[in-house]
């Protein structure tokens, strides 16, 4: 009996299948600090615990995508570990805030399995809970993932595409306890930016720009304990036409958010996701740019509203044309990013 995890090929899933990933995850500190080592985010709510009380709250939260990550990453073994590429995400929710000293564990359940036609890969759609110490569910989301087939001639009998939602409803979204914005200091937070200063349909070109390097994929990649082969094995990258290791796809959402800080100062505390896809392979050594639209927006609460952003991220091509999809939907190969998620927005009423 083999002692070692090869980790599941796609006919090893089964529709309704439930997952109860391994290693449960103390976020410390020090996590925090590497994630803002690694990226440069600048967002007050999660750098200041005194800023986040003015706010409401007992102390800094960690950013929402380290929660992310760190769930994302129990999964890997499980479910992506013989993944050709993460294909893209929806449904999700941040149920409540993470802390340093929370303990994060996932749970995931196949809600939908679909084989390619060229019958040595399939498509896998799971939903998955990161749940805290106290049982309580954190944040949900739906992913699905292109993975190999161990053998060609193997029949996964039960197949079907999930229907998801093309958002997330701004009513079932929901804020942190006790978060209130009327306190909040905008000189502090880095810009005079509110709500109601944000239009529809209005594109923000986030003018930085910022290379990943081998070192810092790998390392932030570790970080979260997502072992998916595509991003260390090398001898088995070497196979492959490009002969490179790809960059996780959460450190180029995490590097294109930090980016959005210039534009997009208030706008840190992510709520939910609507949608995302990684539309091109990334590689380390690239710079990567960002720009930002607004599709839509919510009042939630007194002094709170919620702004739908588009989060399109480029590689090696600056954002001052703002690169996007053709009238057919095909995107320039610079795109590496098209995230699609609702923010929390201080509002003046």
């Amino acid at each position: 009996m083999t002692k070692t995890n090869p980790g599941n090929y796609f006919e090893d899933f089964r529709l309704g299948q439930v997952l109860d990933h391994a290693t449960p995850r103390t976020v410390t500190t020090g996590d925090v600090a590497l994630y803002n080592a690694l990226y440069g985010p600048r967002f007050a709510l999660f750098s200041s615990d005194e800023f986040a009380r003015h706010c409401g709250l007992t102390a800094a939260p960690v950013d929402p995508l380290i929660a992310f990550h760190m769930v994302f990453g129990k999964t890997v073994p499980d479910i992506s570990l013989n993944a050709v590429a993460n294909l893209g995400y929806a449904e999700g929710l941040f149920l409540q805030s993470v802390y340093p000293g929370d303990t994060l564990t996932a749970v995931s359940e196949v809600i939908g399995l679909k084989e390619n036609s060229n019958r040595r890969t399939g498509v896998v759609y799971v939903r998955t809970t990161g749940s805290n110490q106290q049982g309580e569910a954190v944040l949900s989301y739906v992913r699905w993932v292109m993975v190999r087939k161990r053998s060609e001639e193997a029949d996964v009998p039960q197949q079907a595409t999930p229907k998801l939602k093309e958002a997330v409803a701004a009513e079932d979204l929901i804020l942190p306890r006790g978060l209130d914005f009327s306190r909040y200091d905008f000189a502090l937070a880095g810009a005079l930016h509110a709500f109601e200063d944000y239009e529809i349909g209005e594109k923000i070109d986030h003018v930085d720009g910022m290379a990943i390097e081998e070192a810092e994929h790998q390392m932030a990649t570790r970080l979260y304990q997502n072992t998916a082969k595509v991003h260390f094995n090398q001898y088995e990258r070497a196979k492959d036409p490009s002969g490179r290791r790809l960059v996780y796809g959460g450190v180029v959402i995490s590097t294109a958010k930090a980016l959005s800080f210039n534009g997009l100062q208030n706008a840190g505390l992510i709520l939910g996701i609507n949608a995302g896809r990684h539309l091109n392979p990334y590689f380390a050594g690239g710079t990567v740019f960002a720009w930002s639209e607004v599709l839509d927006r919510a009042q939630l609460a007194p002094g709170v509203g919620a702004l739908r952003l588009r989060l399109v991220a480029t590689r090696d091509r600056p954002c001052n044309d703002l690169p996007d999809k053709d009238a057919a939907g095909a995107y320039p190969g610079e795109v590496i990013l098209d995230f699609d998620y609702w923010a929390a927005v201080p509002a003046r009423t």
